[in-house]
């Protein structure tokens, strides 16, 4: 694998349902983004949607392949982002509309013999309204699950934290919730989100590797692409190797205006942090 790594390497990128690039992927349409990608020694991408389903995963698969990359995940963060859709909306149309979104994601995502990831898009709460805004989100996500496991893909829940969304800021909170699926599932975990919850990075990924099926990865408290010899980055590959993660590591994190730049600066960071672990 890439950088010594014995995981898939991926970069996040927009697919051209988006209305633009996601700020935390590279700045490109996705045939551009790909190419310089391959490029730059990634093996792979996760692919942020907004409203796709199993009908666009030939094209789709296509343009990345064609770049000599695979597919690795399909995130679903720009439903949200660039839609406002949301599981835990007051309007029932808002609701259905979103699950209607997540639920072509996990079809594409099937055909495409990868996971679905969910994380902004279950919401936030409004006064008063809490409980019953987390029934909704907990029907919705568990039959997101089961879609996903039907066609094949499997739903990995992202831990975000309070600012992204009022659900399940902790692994331990995303793991209990997925435990109580009839379906397979798993998590994502993302160094950011874990720092702004105070929760310990590596520890978290050496208990809960086992599950994960995504490790994001970004500089601490930029949200930047990662440094030289961050001193992290062995201890997180180390945790994940002893911890028996077989998922695989995205980069998600600001472009700093120049995505090549930000992508090939994270490559040779992880590549140097893997020498040193070797």
């Amino acid at each position: 694998m890439t950088a010594r790594l014995p995981w898939p390497l991926a970069y996040t990128v927009s697919g051209d349902d988006c209305a633009a690039p996601m700020p935390l992927g590279f700045g490109a349409p996705l045939a551009e983004a790909v190419r310089r990608l391959a490029e730059l020694g990634y093996d792979g991408v996760e692919v942020q949607v907004r409203d796709t389903t199993a009908r666009d995963a030939h094209a789709l698969a296509r343009t990345v392949e064609t770049a000599g990359l695979a597919v690795l995940g399909i995130g679903t963060g720009p439903v949200a982002a660039q839609d406002r859709l949301t599981l835990t909306d007051p309007s029932p149309d808002v609701r259905r509309h979103a699950l209607h979104r997540l639920l072509g994601a996990a079809r594409l995502a099937g055909e495409l013999g990868v996971p679905v990831t969910l994380g902004q898009t279950r919401g936030t709460f409004l006064p008063g309204l809490a409980d019953t805004q987390r029934t909704w989100a907990e029907r919705a996500v568990a039959q997101l699950a089961e879609e996903a496991a039907a066609r094949g893909s499997r739903l990995l829940l992202e831990p975000q934290s309070r600012a992204n969304t009022s659900l399940w800021h902790t692994p331990d909170e995303a793991r209990a919730v997925i435990g109580s699926f009839d379906a397979p599932a798993g998590l994502v975990l993302d160094t950011h989100h874990l720092d702004a919850e105070g929760v310990d990075t590596v520890r978290a990924v050496a208990e809960h590797a086992p599950v994960t099926g995504c490790l994001q990865l970004a500089a601490p408290s930029t949200r930047g692409p990662l440094t030289l010899r961050d001193p992290r980055l062995p201890a997180l590959l180390n945790a994940l190797r002893t911890g028996g993660f077989t998922g695989w590591l995205t980069l998600e994190h600001t472009q700093d205006g120049d995505s090549p730049r930000a992508a090939a600066r994270s490559w040779t960071a992880l590549a140097d942090a893997a020498a040193a672990l070797s």
